[in-house]
């Protein structure tokens, strides 16, 4: 069998390594054995952050409930919201809600009214 040099796939993979790893700091962009630890470690904190985000809003949602229904009314918390709601019956889930307390806190006032 003939001997196959790899400096061309070698080079290849070289350098897409080091153009995902663009903009990272120091040797980890520039390094090829530290731009591959960096990538890997990369690629894991995103997949473990793509499923933290999610609780990250649901809990600024919260955050904006709450608020908007402490102006409303004072003694009026978040919790005590979402379970009247929730006996109600109400479909809107807490996105939406914060939604409407922010930008349309008219209407965010009706549906209050209509849970209390």
């Amino acid at each position: 069998m003939t001997r196959v040099k790899k400096g061309v796939n070698a080079l290849k993979n070289r350098r897409n390594i080091l153009r995902q790893t663009k903009g990272f700091r120091h040797r980890r962009s520039t390094n090829e054995a530290a731009a591959n630890e960096a990538l890997a470690h990369a690629g894991a904190y995103s997949f473990a952050h793509r499923r933290d985000k999610k609780g990250d809003f649901r809990r600024l949602w919260n955050v904006k409930i709450n608020a908007a229904l402490r102006s409303i009314d004072e003694k009026y918390s978040y919790s005590k919201f979402i379970g009247a709601a929730k006996k109600k019956g109400l479909a809107l889930d807490r996105k939406s809600l914060a939604h409407l307390a922010e930008f349309r806190p008219e209407t965010f006032k009706k549906v209050v009214a209509l849970v209390k």
